[in-house]
């Protein structure tokens, strides 16, 4: 059988483009004992990708140029020398951009049979999901009546983020890029949805929140966390997840401090990676489950179909063209 390949080219400076990818065909390699043939179903595309195809020192190591770029995989078994992973068994891991990879086994998760599609584990119950539960109940915190704003909430974390400050019992706001997905954030039990292209930020939150803003999960930075630091109560709390608006600037980008505004409402701004949690991720996937098969969560898929397009969807991400989490169906 043949194999594609997808190989970082060259770092993007600014918005990355086609150029900067590179597709190769290969043979399938045969397996020795122990390993695996997987066959990838679901490719991840996710905005921390476009940190990794720089060069530089970050929490996690950048693409290497000419070496396959990796991320999040939905995958099938279809050829096995592994006695703990039959052929047939779904998995999720750290993969390659390819349509076959082998593996030992290590770093992979069996995905469990009937509790949510598969793709979910991407998504909803995998890293954006995770990302959403830990990042707001450790780090903001929200109490019941308090006001939670979250910037890029029709994204695959915001969305999921505003759901579970719903169960906590807060009042939350979402930003978001289009008339569709601030409807689709109402849908979902945002109590307000901002289009920020369209409307005057500083007034449209000020109304949306007009008791103040308690948390803030930030996906976006840029100028619709500068008017969210206007509005900050007392003791508030930040959660800095993305900051997408700046991802692709070429030079470093000027603007309010908000030093000032955090002294002077004491409040809480806390960086933080989902790495951070790991040893919690069971925890997280089995309330996120829970909470989803009693009805309390939903999720939202822009699913692209094939594995050419993968570099399309990945650049998708910065142009506001999903709603949700964004993937690519391979098979």
């Amino acid at each position: 059988m043949n194999n594609q390949t997808i190989y970082l080219a060259s770092r993007p400076r600014g918005l990355p483009t086609a150029d900067n990818f590179r597709f190769e065909t290969s043979a399938v390699p045969a397996l020795t004992e122990g390993q695996v043939l997987l066959k990838a179903r679901y490719v991840s595309v996710d905005p921390y990708m476009r940190g990794r195809m720089n060069e530089g020192k970050s929490y996690v190591p950048p693409f290497e140029l000419n070496q396959p770029i990796s991320g999040g995989v939905v995958a099938e078994v279809v050829e096995s020398q592994a006695s703990k992973l039959p052929v047939g068994t779904l998995v999720v891991g750290n993969l390659p951009w390819q349509q076959y990879s082998v593996s030992d086994g290590n770093g992979l998760q069996q995905i469990p049979q009937g509790q949510a599609p598969a793709s979910y584990y991407l998504g909803l119950l995998g890293m954006p999901g995770l990302t959403a539960y830990f990042g707001l109940l450790d780090i903001c915190q929200p109490q019941p009546g308090e006001t939670v704003v979250v910037s890029g909430a029709a994204g695959a974390v915001g969305m999921v983020v505003g759901q579970i400050a719903k169960i906590k019992g807060a009042r939350v706001v979402g930003t978001a890029g289009s008339d569709e997905k601030v409807a689709y954030l109402k849908e979902l039990g945002f109590d307000e949805a901002i289009n920020y292209k369209t409307a005057n930020l500083a007034e449209a939150l000020a109304a949306a929140a007009p008791n103040g803003v308690d948390c803030y999960f930030d996906n976006v930075g840029g100028a619709i966390t500068d008017a969210v630091y206007d509005l900050l109560n007392t003791h508030a709390r930040i959660a800095l997840c993305g900051q997408i608006s700046s991802y692709n600037d070429t030079e470093a980008p000027v603007g309010p401090r908000p030093e000032g505004k955090l002294l002077k409402t004491s409040a809480k701004l806390q960086g933080f990676i989902i790495s951070n949690y790991y040893q919690r991720w069971p925890e997280g996937v089995a309330q996120l489950t829970a909470w989803y098969q009693q009805g309390k969560l939903r999720t939202e898929e822009t699913i692209t179909e094939g594995f050419d397009q993968i570099p399309a969807a990945f650049l998708g991400l910065f142009t506001g063209e999903n709603t949700g989490k964004a993937l690519v169906q391979v098979a």
